[in-house]
């Protein structure tokens, strides 16, 4: 136990004390807290939503980008109220959480609900890279230094918010509070000093630090060009659907709790998206390119104009900083709990459903940062890259869980439900043209990604399922246990020499069976012993003498010096002459006691390893071990 005590000291300073079951109600979440640990994701999007949007109106220049952004605005807060009033009734309706998945799945089937399960969890993989991303983006605009430090710096806040999370959800609310509602005041007074800038001065406020100019690049403003900046935009409303997912974390009564988090969150967001499409437009703000030297953040240039580049900015900025890299916990908080509905119908592996020490699904977030790793790396950190691929899977799951309450209230008798019943049906049509637009406008840009990752998803999460199906099938046994054929099993020990760890392995076969067969591979190993000479002495007589039928010796010569493939092959030879007998397999095993120790002495457990993938249905595998003392 004392060599284990400081590892257990430094797992609790990392990860906090392990929790309790009955601790689980100090865990939950109030309406307040919930907006920090579910809504960072959609309100951080206020920040790079509109920056997407800008960007794809670059080749208009400066002016022109600035005076088409409320038009996209709007759209896109059209769309933001309609998905807020349908997961209010999501809520309600589904009170054990779930959202997209468990609509989907209980209105539509199970085929939609594991679409939509597959899109979330798309979407949230996609939502930690971008978030993270972003908020290295914005350290960037403050630190143009920095820029050659992309990757490293978005990695680190990924294993900042691992660690985090792994502490427990109150721990993740405690840490991100500050900086949410820092986010929102720092921001919204900013946003609020603009407009009335800009309120005093007609519509035409002088910026205190100009933003850069760009030139036109001779496109006009077209049809298609706004459609594209809309679906850019778009993203400002990706982890609006994160409180339906999550409400049985919050307190009794969950329901109200949940519902008002959501409504405080869309407020935030839409007046933040509102405000900074505004400000834009009066102060001339567009996009700078991305991933090259000069770029600097839409909100970067806007807090530099309203406020300059003073304590107020760096403040501002900070803020920003600290939620676009934050807004990634929304992502840690509901991933693991699709994969958890998802694992509880069998599409995944049934660790994604069980808490760790934290009372948090640790699995689910382990395997969300080890995907987003990957995306960071493999697009080198740079938001814009990366938000292409970003919104599909949102508005997929947007779409499903529209359609599904659609269904649902058709079901509960649409002429008692007619106002929700028309109001899923036009959020259903809004979503889902929403989704085919970005489906399109992004396409050549990386969407096309998504569209092939999703249908692999669904296929890997079937094939799961399939495999559970076929395993429960096999094991499935009803009535009384059999016992009318018993017999001592046949035991096998494989032994290089006649040591303490083979001794242990041996006394425990002669108390399981009369018949035993040790068995030596002649392999030409280091110190392996010759038995022959020292049977009958050492084992035999010893036998005899406490009553006990002596085990027979085998030797088998290896001709190509090896020791398993000849040992296996014993195996299923002795398994057809004795077609009615168990043959047990006790495996002597050195148990060390420190995980580096292991890679010294592995024969072991390569052998019990080969035994299930490649033995017998009656070769039945045990091991002695045989513990060190410290």
């Amino acid at each position: 136990m004392r060599s284990r005590a400081p590892a257990a000291h430094w797992r609790e300073l990392l990860f906090g004390r392990r929790l309790r079951t009955e601790e689980e109600q100090d865990e939950q979440l109030g309406a307040w807290s919930g907006v920090p640990v579910l809504g960072l994701d959609a309100l951080a999007s206020a920040s790079y939503g509109p920056e997407a949007a800008l960007t794809v109106l670059l080749p208009l220049g400066t002016a022109a980008a600035a005076g088409a952004m409320p038009w996209v605005v709007v759209a896109v807060l059209g769309v933001l109220l309609l998905v807020f009033l349908s997961y209010r009734q999501t809520i309600a309706a589904y009170p054990t959480g779930g959202g997209s998945f468990a609509v989907a799945k209980e209105n539509l089937g199970r085929f939609a609900g594991v679409l939509a399960g597959s899109a979330l969890a798309l979407d949230y993989v996609l939502n930690v890279a971008v978030a993270i991303s972003a908020g290295v983006g914005a350290l960037i605009s403050a630190v143009p230094e920095l820029q050659p430090h992309t990757l490293a710096l978005c990695l680190a806040v990924l294993a900042l918010l691992v660690a985090t999370n792994l502490r427990g959800i109150r721990t993740a609310g405690l840490v991100f509070v500050t900086p949410t509602y820092a986010f929102v005041f720092l921001l919204g007074a900013t946003i609020a000093v603009g407009l009335v800038k800009a309120l005093l001065a007609g519509g035409r406020p002088v910026p205190i630090d100009p933003a850069p100019q760009l030139p036109a690049l001779g496109a006009g403003v077209g049809l298609w060009l706004l459609v594209h900046a809309f679906a850019s935009g778009c993203t400002a409303l990706t982890g609006v659907e994160a409180v339906s997912n999550a409400v049985p974390l919050f307190r009794p009564p969950a329901v109200r709790r949940a519902r008002l988090t959501l409504t405080l969150l869309v407020l935030m967001l839409a007046l933040l998206v509102a405000g900074v499409g505004a400000l834009a437009r009066f102060y001339g703000i567009g996009a700078t390119a991305p991933g090259e030297a000069g770029y600097e953040s839409v909100l970067s240039q806007l807090v530099g104009a309203v406020a300059g580049r003073g304590p107020w900015y760096c403040a501002t900025m900070a803020s920003v900083l600290a939620v676009l890299a934050l807004s990634a916990n929304t992502s840690f908080a509901d991933f693991p709990r699709v994969c958890r509905l998802l694992a509880l119908d069998e599409f995944l592996p049934a660790g994604f459903a069980h808490r760790g020490g934290r009372l948090v699904y640790t699995l689910g977030i382990v395997v969300l940062a080890l995907c987003a790793g990957l995306l960071l790396v493999a697009f080198d950190g740079v938001t814009d890259r990366l938000i292409p691929l970003f919104a599909v899977g949102a508005f997929l799951a947007f779409t499903l869980s529209q359609a599904g309450m659609l269904a649902h209230w058709h079901r509960q008798g649409w002429r008692k439900h007619l106002r929700p019943l028309l109001l899923n049906g036009l959020g259903t049509f809004a979503t889902a043209v929403t989704l085919i637009v970005i489906a399109v406008a992004k396409f050549c840009e990386g969407a096309w990604l998504t569209l092939v990752v999703l249908p692999l998803l669904l296929a890997l999460f079937y094939a799961i399922r399939r495999h559970h199906e076929r395993i429960e099938r096999q094991t499935a046994a009803e009535g009384p246990l059999d016992l009318s054929r018993l017999r001592e099993p046949l035991v096998v020990v494989p032994v290089k020499r006649l040591d303490r760890v083979a001794r242990r392995a041996l006394q425990c076969a002669l108390s399981m069976s009369p018949q035993v067969q040790v068995v030596q591979v002649l392999a030409e190993e280091l110190r392996t012993e010759d038995l022959t000479a020292l049977w009958a002495e050492w084992v035999e007589r010893p036998a005899r003498a406490a009553g006990v039928r002596p085990p027979q010796l085998v030797r088998i010569s290896s001709e190509y010096r090896e020791f398993f493939g000849p040992f296996l092959a014993y195996l299923r030879r002795l398994s057809s002459e004795e077609p009615e007998r168990t043959i047990a397999v006790v495996v002597p095993e050195l148990a060390e006691r420190r995980w580096y120790q292991f890679l010294l002495r592995h024969r072991a457990t390569l052998l019990k390893g080969l035994l299930v993938l490649q033995g017998h249905a009656r070769i039945v595998v045990i091991s002695t071990p045989y513990y060190l003392r410290e």
